[in-house]
């Protein structure tokens, strides 16, 4: 990664991340849940939801990365198990919406400029090149956050989505994948490459949809 796209996914990183707990603690605190909003959660300031190693690693990436979970108490839930599923898909839904969105402008950008798949390749200059950049990259991103979230592994939000399907006779096996059991396989599976190849037909299947 050159210094400038660094310089540009910073920023994507920031919103992204942001958005994606702020909106598990949104839907946690709309079925009653004062937990979020009493952690200091409810907002989107990044510096209440970064988590040092995620964010390492979603800047090495440019994939893959999470941040620090907000705190939900499920008892407050008319129905726990309902309540999970919907907090846990909040997330990779806004980042779905993010992708959405930017993918959007992208098109309209590369529209009402007529660029040519022959421009965009040898005709543009450098403050064109860097704004299709830096909504490309806001695009991938956000697709990969979400389709990686949707992850049944805990303590990702697929796991949450998962539990609400299976029987309770099955919580057991993934309570004892929280923390740091479950981290170990997510790190392991990203670090052999297996991960990339299990999530990035998903994404880049998503990817030539919105773009």
């Amino acid at each position: 990664m050159d210094i400038m796209e660094l310089i540009l996914i910073i920023p994507i990183l920031l919103l992204s991340l942001s958005l994606h707990e702020y909106s598990h603690g949104k839907v946690s605190h709309l079925l009653g849940d004062p937990t979020p909003e009493m952690m200091g959660r409810l907002t989107l300031n990044p510096i209440a939801h970064l988590d040092l190693m995620g964010t390492l690693v979603l800047i090495i990436t440019r994939r893959i990365g999470w941040a620090k979970p907000v705190p939900v108490n499920p008892r407050y839930y008319k129905n726990p198990r309902k309540g999970l599923m919907l907090v846990g898909l909040a997330g990779p839904a806004a980042n779905m919406l993010l992708a959405i969105l930017f993918s959007l402008i992208l098109r309209l950008y590369l529209a009402f400029g007529n660029f040519t798949m022959l421009r965009i390749s040898y005709g543009l200059t450098s403050f064109q090149q860097t704004i299709i950049t830096f909504l490309y990259l806001a695009v991938m991103l956000n697709i990969s956050l979400a389709v990686f979230n949707l992850l049944p592994v805990p303590p990702l939000d697929g796991s949450k989505i998962l539990r609400g399907f299976l029987p309770h006779r099955f919580d057991r096996y993934l309570n004892q994948l929280e923390g740091m059991a479950g981290m170990l396989i997510i790190m392991l599976l990203a670090f052999t490459g297996i991960l990339w190849r299990l999530i990035s037909p998903i994404i880049y299947f998503v990817l030539n949809i919105l773009i």
